[in-house]
């Protein structure tokens, strides 16, 4: 970690937020170090924190105020404050999504609570960001007038490789609204990028994705394309659901597993889908992310969640087809509340609490890990051709693998467009970007310990 001129750090207070110490503390991830360190603080409850194509944290803080934070110096440099935002309880500023395809559409999507005509209310809003001026501009409400009250809003906002939009809603405390399909709140709705609705969506002419929810306060997609949600309980059932859709996740009907007669019979009826694990007494799920990267290998093929009222760091490892959680490992129990997280494409994961004074913003790191790809010749050694590209693209190894081969190609957020898998002792493998939009994007193979990065620009 840095240390900085006197200058930087007044700038960085002028901007609303402080550059940390570095206090460096560490905990083992089986046989790996893991450093955590205070990257900024002074912050008011970050409610998102998103990697952005401009290798810049973009975050939320309940209040209103978007920034983007410099994950090298910590420096916070706010791009606005949302004049309606009604911050009141839990309401406030809440998730945050960047356009795919930033370059060309710099568009920024965020879901809030405001007030109208007295009453607390939910909408969706886009932004467009000018990085010459470092501003947001030109809001266009996609989505509005959804009820909402002082909890249960949900909502994170995740987009898709199909560039359609998942934006999770919570019940408003009116629980059977949950279960009307009629309703926005309760739901995951699907949206595209318009605010239009996709004509492939489970109910025709309709935005809801799946129902049946509390609390939904968490949302990711994993390489394998599937989605895992983390959802609040009552005072018990707190969950990790994967997300299908046209299915029912029960609620209110339904705690947790089906495991009540009067539970079971609905179960049966309404296609619930139970969760992958729950937790009672509960620990108030927040943030979900998935991490698949060597730096710290331990991790892979997992979910990592936020908890709140559980004060810790989850570690939540997935079977090999994604569908299952059989055990769950405990991090980071010393800074209180934890709400968001998110990984950069270097493997570092960066986390905040939301303790409501003087928040803070974290960064975990193996500072031991050093990428093959940036050892010498490494990155020369992986190929691609043709470069640019538009339909396939062969990667080739330096030499043939010795394990199994994991190929993924990111766009320029770190989200994973494409991901594919090829068995040991292969050299040359062929990837189909054909379906991808025409962009930047970073291919990634990791065959055993062995990781390669290369560019890949798609036409």
């Amino acid at each position: 970690m840095k240390r900085f001129f006197s200058a930087t750090l007044l700038a960085a207070l002028v901007a609303g937020g402080s550059t940390a110490q570095a206090q460096t503390t560490t905990f083992q991830v089986g046989a790996t170090t893991v450093s955590m360190t205070p990257l900024a603080t002074n912050l008011s409850i970050p409610w998102e924190l998103v990697w952005g194509p401009d290798n810049y944290i973009w975050m939320t803080e309940r209040g209103g105020r978007i920034s983007r934070v410099n994950p090298a110096t910590g420096q916070v440099l706010p791009l606005l404050t949302v004049a309606d935002v009604t911050q009141t309880g839990e309401s406030g500023l809440l998730g945050m999504a960047l356009h795919p395809d930033f370059a060309t559409n710099p568009y920024v999507y965020i879901v809030y609570n405001y007030t109208a005509g007295g009453d607390l209310k939910e909408k969706l809003v886009r932004y467009t960001y000018s990085a010459t001026a470092n501003t947001l501009t030109s809001p266009l409400t996609l989505l509005g007038n959804i009820t909402a009250t002082t909890t249960h809003s949900g909502s994170r906002l995740l987009i898709l490789p199909d560039r359609t939009l998942l934006m999770t809603t919570g019940d408003a405390q009116l629980q059977p609204e949950a279960q009307n399909a009629g309703s926005l709140n309760g739901k995951i709705l699907r949206l595209n990028l318009d605010g239009t609705v996709p004509a492939n969506n489970p109910t025709p002419g309709s935005l809801v994705y799946t129902l049946g929810h509390r609390n939904p306060q968490g949302l990711v997609q994993a390489p394998s394309g599937k989605i895992y949600s983390s959802e609040h309980g009552p005072n018990n059932d707190d969950e990790v659901n994967l997300i299908e859709p046209g299915r029912n996740y029960g609620w209110p009907n339904v705690e947790g597993f089906c495991n009540l007669p009067s539970e079971q019979t609905f179960c049966t009826a309404n296609n619930v889908r139970e969760p992958l694990r729950v937790w009672t007494p509960t620990i108030a799920t927040a943030g979900i992310t998935y991490y698949n990267h060597p730096a710290i290998p331990e991790w892979n093929n997992s979910l990592l969640m936020m908890a709140l009222k559980g004060t810790r760091l989850v570690h939540l490892p997935l079977n090999a087809a994604g569908e299952a959680i059989s055990t769950e490992n405990t991090y980071v129990t010393n800074i209180g509340r934890l709400r968001a997280i998110c990984v950069s494409p270097q493997g570092r994961v960066f986390i905040s609490t939301s303790n409501g004074n003087n928040d803070g913003l974290y960064v975990l790191e193996n500072r031991a890990y050093t990428p093959n790809s940036t050892k010498a010749g490494s990155s020369a050694r992986l190929s691609l051709w043709p470069n640019p590209a538009q339909g396939t693209v062969t990667l080739r190894l330096p030499t043939a693998s010795a394990a199994p081969v994991q190929a993924t190609v990111v766009d320029a957020l770190g989200r994973v467009a494409y991901a594919t898998r090829f068995a040991t002792g292969q050299t040359d493998l062929q990837l189909n970007v054909a379906g991808l939009t025409p962009g930047l994007y970073t291919v990634q193979a990791q065959t055993g310990a062995a990781y390669y990065t290369q560019q890949l620009v798609v036409k």
